[in-house]
């Protein structure tokens, strides 16, 4: 006859194999669940700037609309700005400066003629996309925004990016260095 005690002694490497087997299975589970929700959360760090490590917003298609605006020749563009949450909330509460976690998105169109519509002018093929990300802590150095332009979904070169505080401090710095405003 055996004792309870051996039993135990006995199921012990019992359990512990299937607490093991179990918690492979579990990981394997979750483990491809995981990465695909790390994937989606933004690009990868190959498409981050060179100098401040902005990205795409992943959703930025679906934000609300600041406001719109027409470069004239040479440039020929239609724009459109959009912003997340914080920034509509600002806008809205005409919050000046902006909080930390505001994100505008400047969508750019190269402006064609309507083939519907003689007078009216639409989007063409896509220019660029602008990000400014505000994190008053990160990019103490250039008013509390990190800036970011892309073409193609690539980002420009370096220099590029070296211009954009300075064109943003000498024309808005009295609107926390934001061009756009909301659209009435």
């Amino acid at each position: 006859m055996t004792s309870p005690e051996s039993e135990q002694k006995k199921s012990f490497p019992t359990t512990v194999i299937a607490l093991a087997i179990l918690l492979v299975v579990a990981l394997l589970t979750c483990v491809p669940y995981l990465v695909s929700i790390a994937l989606a959360q933004g690009p990868t760090a190959a498409n981050a700037l060179p100098i401040f490590g902005v990205t795409i917003p992943v959703n930025y298609k679906q934000w609300e609309l600041i406001a719109p605006a027409e470069e004239a020749a040479p440039v020929d563009e239609l724009r459109a700005v959009v912003g997340n949450q914080a920034a509509s909330e600002a806008y809205q509460d005409g919050k000046l400066p902006f909080p930390d976690g505001t994100i505008l998105v400047k969508r750019a169109w190269k402006r064609t003629q309507s083939p519907d519509f003689a007078s009216a002018t639409v989007p063409g093929a896509a220019t660029t996309i602008q990000v400014m990300v505000k994190d008053s802590r990160k990019y103490a150095a250039t008013g509390g925004w990190g800036f970011g332009r892309f073409m193609d979904g690539k980002p420009v070169d370096e220099a590029q990016h070296r211009t954009c505080f300075a064109c943003h401090e000498a024309r808005a710095r009295s609107h926390d260095y934001v061009f756009t405003r909301l659209a009435p």
